[in-house]
């Protein structure tokens, strides 16, 4: 994939989708790898956002692109000065792992950690994964 790049993160969609400008680039939508947030209308959705607004929200962001993904998104690790926006979202309970594409064994570590704490939407007793939120009634 394509090498590190310096953005500015304007605009964060959910908790696992930000907006970029990178460079002389068209605006860059980018979501972050190895994690999966819940949705907007999800029950933690908003809070996961607002979390996630906190740490990028107009700051300069690493990007490292992995891939990209069936909607033309760039998937990527992320730093927003200094700490890596998955870790950091998992770390504070307001995303999951998305064990369908995790590689990276911290991220597993750190839900773990969330979920034994109880932090973030660990807190409910029955938090649904955006993956079969998503899934459509059947």
């Amino acid at each position: 994939m394509e090498a590190l790049l310096l953005c500015l993160v304007v605009g964060v969609t959910d908790g696992d989708t930000l907006k970029a400008r990178c460079g002389d680039a068209p605006m860059t939508t980018i979501r972050l790898a190895e994690i999966d947030a819940p949705e907007r209308r999800q029950p933690f959705g908003e809070r996961s956002r607002q979390h996630l607004s906190e740490l990028c929200f107009r700051k300069v962001a690493e990007v490292h692109p992995k891939a990209r993904d069936r909607y033309g998104r760039t998937v990527a690790r992320v730093s927003c000065n200094g700490p890596d926006a998955s870790l950091e979202q998992v770390r504070a309970g307001m995303a999951w792992a998305y064990t369908r594409y995790v590689t990276d064994p911290a991220v597993k570590d750190l839900e773990a950690n969330a979920r034994a704490a109880s932090r973030g939407l660990w807190a409910e007793p029955a938090p649904t994964a955006p993956w079969e939120w998503r899934r459509p009634t059947r």
